[in-house]
């Protein structure tokens, strides 16, 4: 299952916080780059650098997003659910 669920909760919170925050970062030095130079092109790869970074950073599983593991409930059997519904009654309708 650890491959199914490679984050915690914790970890995408951390994870969330890091793309946001490359990606404001990115986004000012890219402006003001923009703006000194006056090329809008810098700022497009500026901000596209941070966004591939931020991609690389905080897609895959990295161990600082897996600390804290959840606790899943323990498997039931499946033939107990079985045996519960064959001892209970039918219910019956009245007749109207």
């Amino acid at each position: 299952l650890k491959s199914l669920f490679p984050q915690d909760y914790k970890g995408q919170k951390l994870a969330e916080q890091i793309f946001q925050g490359i990606i404001l970062v990115s986004a000012v030095i890219g402006f003001i780059y923009g703006y000194i130079t006056e090329q809008f092109g810098w700022t497009v790869y500026i901000v596209m650098a941070g966004f591939a970074l931020s991609c690389l950073l905080t897609l895959p599983p990295w161990p600082m997003y897996r600390r804290n593991p959840l606790k899943w409930l323990p498997v039931q059997e499946s033939g107990t659910e079985e045996k519960k519904a064959a001892d209970r009654k039918p219910k019956r309708h009245a007749k109207s």
